[in-house]
């Protein structure tokens, strides 16, 4: 499995991958996902890949062979929704050519990208490829897109990410995101790729390979960890009984019950309070 994220700010675009692959518990390897396809003054178009490497590998290989001269060549697309669609053709071009003999082995065709960039004077695009070679595009109101294990780092992206984050807040993000994907998913990994393209620039201008000695990303994860039990210790904790109180769980004017079943069958017609039964350890919970 994999994790990736990527931003689409006002002031750039932001790419970070794991190199994470596994086919079973035994069999774990590390292959790069981050992709760059750049021509200095003219674009810069970045793919980061999640599913079956296999399947991965063929469809960057059949971008990378494809010229100037080519039709369906990101060299020559005018804009970036050009570009986004000639990925999901070269992912179409790959499962007319692999899937049936994959379902043959009991394979699935599994494969999702994220693919953005900037080409000429257009604003950089942020778009995600899926495996039918169809795309959504990143926007205002949700200026981020994930791939592969995003569940776990999906919470601090929603929290922090606007369109005006500038560019090193929006890494520090993603790496946040990405340390908490690493710490509850084994089947993503270190070493990271992390790109950040500033706007206009038609280059890559900031590029890191980081791994587990990366002084940064280890003060990341030290001080998010350190951080959060910080918070979770400051914030008081439940009370039962008394709904006038900040921050009760009591319902002011109700009592809630829970469905209570007995040897019978029947619910009790006077349940004790769930509220007193909580604060007092002398009664019993099931009176």
């Amino acid at each position: 499995m994999t994790y990736c994220v990527a931003a689409r700010l006002d002031s750039g675009l932001v790419f970070l991958s794991d190199s994470r692959t596994n086919a079973g518990v035994d069999q774990v390897s590390i292959a790069r996902k981050l992709n760059v396809f750049e021509q200095p003054g003219d674009r810069v178009m970045v793919l980061l890949t999640s599913g079956n490497l296999a399947i991965s590998q063929a469809v960057v290989n059949l971008l990378a062979q494809l010229d100037s001269d080519s039709p369906d060549s990101l060299w020559s697309a005018p804009d970036m929704y050009e570009a986004a669609r000639r990925v999901g053709e070269a992912v179409r071009r790959v499962h007319e050519r692999d899937a049936e003999a994959l379902s043959e082995h009991g394979v699935d065709f599994n494969i999702n990208l994220i693919f953005g960039g900037q080409i000429g004077a257009e604003r950089g695009r942020l778009f995600q490829v899926y495996s039918a070679g169809n795309f959504i595009e990143a926007s205002a109101d949700c200026p981020y897109v994930q791939i592969g294990e995003a569940k776990y780092g999906k919470p601090i992206l929603d929290r922090v990410l606007r369109p005006d984050t500038p560019l090193d807040e929006a890494a520090k993000c993603a790496l946040i995101s990405m340390d908490s994907t690493l710490r509850s998913n084994i089947s993503v990994g270190l070493p990271l790729d992390l790109l950040v393209y500033e706007a206009d620039t038609l280059r890559v201008t900031h590029f890191t390979h980081i791994d587990e000695d990366n002084e940064y990303f280890r003060m990341i994860r030290k001080t998010w960890g350190e951080r959060l039990r910080q918070v979770f210790t400051e914030i008081d904790d439940p009370t039962w009984t008394d709904a006038g109180v900040s921050g009760s769980l009591a319902a002011a004017g109700r009592l809630h019950q829970p469905h209570r079943l007995t040897p019978n069958g029947v619910a009790p017609n006077s349940p004790t309070p769930l509220q007193v039964v909580a604060q007092d350890p002398g009664k019993s919970q099931a009176s």
